[in-house]
């Protein structure tokens, strides 16, 4: 029989803590200073970079702090209309956005400009490289623009064995090992993964191992669905708006 997994406690929240900065300590340090009014922020890198987890860092910490925070993705429809109460406007997957969403992140720009509200936003694209019209491109190049780089290898291994003990999860060396070499080095593929493998193996009372990995993988209709291809994205994911 089945056990179902039993939530020990909620998942941890973005943070600046929790971030790791491997290379990117100029743009975690940036915005952790973030007060407004200040000069945008634009953060562009490959997905698992760390982009999201950011946006979401800076969000929280001026929620915590009693001020609003208007949080947009590209999936949010358009209109997007800034609210007198906020301090912060936070724009994720900018390279994602269709002809009215760019139409009116535009309007949003130029009234956060106008009201002193601090901007930032995040794509995987460089401002000057977006599928955007030019003069939202030139806008989201005005500040301070952040190229983020995923963690190395050995960076990666220490988030993986950190979430890991977070769970009470006995992480081996050959199940390290075979995460690192057959499937893509990101967190953002990485950790929904370890996800679906922390909760597939408590259903199943039995410990993580390799062939308990490829049973899940098989079972999820085969390794194709998860070895050296993409998984559900963990930095960009949509969030309505930080609670």
């Amino acid at each position: 029989m089945r056990q179902l997994p039993l939530a020990i406690g909620p998942e941890p929240q973005p943070s600046f803590d929790s971030f790791i900065v491997g290379r990117n300590a100029a743009a975690a340090a940036h915005l952790l200073a973030l007060k407004p009014p200040a000069a945008p922020v634009y953060l562009w890198g490959p997905a698992g970079s760390g982009k999201t987890h950011l946006l979401r860092a800076v969000a929280r910490r001026f929620l915590a702090a009693g001020q609003g925070v208007g949080w947009f993705g590209h999936a949010r429809a358009a209109p997007h209309v800034l609210d007198p109460g906020w301090a912060l406007v936070a724009f994720d997957r900018c390279e994602a956005l269709g002809e009215a969403a760019q139409q009116s992140l535009y309007a949003l720009f130029e009234a956060a400009a106008a009201e002193g509200v601090a901007f930032v936003a995040a794509g995987r694209l460089p401002p000057v490289d977006l599928p955007l019209r030019e003069d939202l491109r030139t806008r989201l190049a005005w500040g301070h623009v952040f190229a983020l780089e995923p963690l190395a290898e050995a960076e990666t291994r220490a988030a993986l064995r950190r979430e890991a003990d977070r769970r009470g999860i006995f992480l081996s060396d050959e199940v390290m090992s075979h995460l690192m070499t057959r499937f893509a080095r990101d967190l953002a593929h990485l950790m929904p993964l370890l996800d679906r493998l922390d909760e597939f193996a408590l259903a199943r009372s039995r410990p993580v191992t390799v062939p308990l990995l490829r049973q899940m993988l098989a079972e999820e209709g085969g390794a194709g669905a998860g070895e050296g291809e993409g998984a559900p994205p963990g930095d960009d994911a949509e969030m309505d708006r930080p609670a």
